[in-house]
């Protein structure tokens, strides 16, 4: 699933099925061909669109895309930011950067650092499994690691300091 805001206006929710794309919580049914790496043609409700991406930056999931000679900013959010957003860790990102904490119970499955290293925002940093479910919890800055308080197959505590920056 994602979520994609518009202009800094419009927002909606995009998410794939068996059926097809979902937009809003409705099926889709839009014809969508692909014509080179950078340019598609989408028929929809009768209606013709040629899509061009002029920018895009991977790692901020920012875009702009021209559709019919309107060129718009794209801001997408996927499962990941969604979660982040949901347990309170993406406002880390505007403050200055000391230390994680669990979001939740859990046990942590596999770490992916060491004290150290250098981390760019959005790297993996551990797995923590809480309601049997996998969170991969990724940098919210560009940090040094300078202390890992935990290791594979530890327990955690909701707001359990995990590691220091």
């Amino acid at each position: 699933m994602y979520q994609v805001k518009v202009n800094d206006k419009y927002n909606y929710e995009f998410d794939q099925n068996g059926e097809g794309q979902l937009i809003n919580g409705e099926h889709n049914a839009a014809d969508i061909k692909k014509l080179n790496e950078s340019t598609w043609h989408i028929i929809n409700d009768l209606q013709s669109y040629n899509v061009e991406i002029i920018s895009f930056n991977r790692s901020d999931k920012t875009a702009e895309i021209k559709v019919n000679n309107n060129i718009y900013t794209i801001k997408a959010k996927d499962q990941f930011d969604i979660l982040l957003d949901k347990l309170g860790l993406s406002s880390l990102i505007s403050a200055k950067i000391s230390e994680i904490k669990a979001p939740m119970p859990g046990m942590v499955l596999k770490i992916f650092v060491n004290e150290g290293m250098e981390i760019k925002k959005g790297d993996n940093l551990f797995i923590l499994e809480a309601m049997k479910m996998e969170n991969i919890i990724k940098a919210p800055a560009d940090v040094i690691v300078k202390m890992v308080k935990i290791k594979s197959g530890d327990k955690v505590e909701k707001g359990q300091v995990l590691m220091m920056f």
